[in-house]
C-alpha cells in the first residue's frame, strides 16, 4: 500500500451529495489491506471466523499457488486487489470498477427490482442496493463456489449471501462493513468492517493479469501467513 499513500487525499470536507439528496459515493478510492491478506484481520477485535470444520480443513489444506485470484481469476466479494478501485454512481445504478487481476466491474440495481429466480452461479453474484438513510445497502447472491475469500484460502459454499453497507462520512472516506452469510460453510454469519482512502491526482489504469503472469511459478512452499483460526 505504500505506492499508493501519496495519492490519498490530504484533506476533507463535508461528504458530497447527489442532485436527488443522497450521499455521493462516486470517486476513485484505495484498497483496505484486510481485504487483500486474511481477511479475519477486519472482524472486531477478539472475534474468530466461525468456520465448520470442512471449511477450516480445507483452509489450512490449500496452497498459495491454487489460489484463484493469483492464476487471473476474478477475486468475488468481497475480496480486494491492491489497486484502485472506482465507484460510479447514478440513481438508478451503482457500478464499481477495479482495476486489479481482471480489470473487472461489479454492478449494483437501485430501480427496485429483485434477483433472478434462476440465476447462475457467477464469481460477482447479482447485486441490488437501496438507500436506509446515508448508508447504500447492498444485498448479493448468486454466487459461485470458485473464488477464495482471501489469500489465505477461506472458503465458501453457493449458498453464500453478502450484505454490505456504505457510507461515506466526509468527502475524504468510504467506510463499510460486509456481513457474510453462508450457512453451508460457516456456523453463522459475521461481519468485517474496513474502510477506503479517496485518491486523487490519478485514475485506475488498465491491467490485465492474464498477460504475461509471472506470479504462480514464484510462489512456492506452504507458508500463507495470515492469522491462526
Amino acid at each position: 500500500m505504500t505506492s499508493l499513500e501519496h495519492l490519498k487525499a490530504k484533506s476533507s470536507g463535508p461528504a458530497p451529495r447527489t442532485a436527488d439528496g443522497k450521499p455521493d459515493l462516486s470517486g476513485l478510492w484505495g484498497p483496505d489491506p484486510h481485504f487483500m491478506g486474511d481477511f479475519s484481520a477486519a472482524l472486531k477485535p477478539g472475534e474468530v471466523l466461525p468456520l465448520q470444520p470442512w471449511a477450516l480443513k480445507l483452509t489450512k489444506e490449500r496452497l498459495p499457488k491454487d489460489d484463484p485470484n493469483a492464476n487471473c481469476l476474478p477475486a468475488g466479494v468481497p475480496r480486494m486487489a491492491p489497486y484502485p478501485w472506482k465507484i460510479i454512481q447514478t440513481p438508478k445504478l451503482i457500478v464499481f470498477l477495479m482495476e486489479g487481476n481482471m480489470h473487472t466491474y461489479r454492478q449494483i440495481f437501485l430501480d427496485g427490482r429483485g434477483h433472478p429466480k434462476d440465476m447462475d452461479p457467477s464469481w460477482y453474484g447479482d447485486s441490488t442496493g437501496k438507500w436506509e438513510g446515508n448508508t447504500l445497502v447492498v444485498d448479493t447472491v448468486g454466487f459461485n463456489d470458485k473464488f477464495w475469500f482471501d489469500s489465505t484460502g477461506h472458503p465458501h459454499t453457493e449458498k453464500l449471501h453478502v450484505i454490505e453497507r456504505y457510507r461515506r462520512p466526509d468527502s475524504g472516506h468510504l467506510e463499510f462493513d460486509v456481513t457474510i452469510d453462508d450457512p453451508g460453510a460457516y456456523t453463522k454469519p459475521f461481519t468485517l468492517f474496513g474502510h477506503s482512502p479517496l485518491m486523487v491526482n490519478t485514475e485506475i489504469m488498465e491491467y490485465f493479469c492474464v498477460e504475461n503472469n509471472q506470479d504462480v511459478s514464484h510462489i512456492v512452499g506452504t507458508e500463507k501467513g495470515g492469522r491462526a483460526e
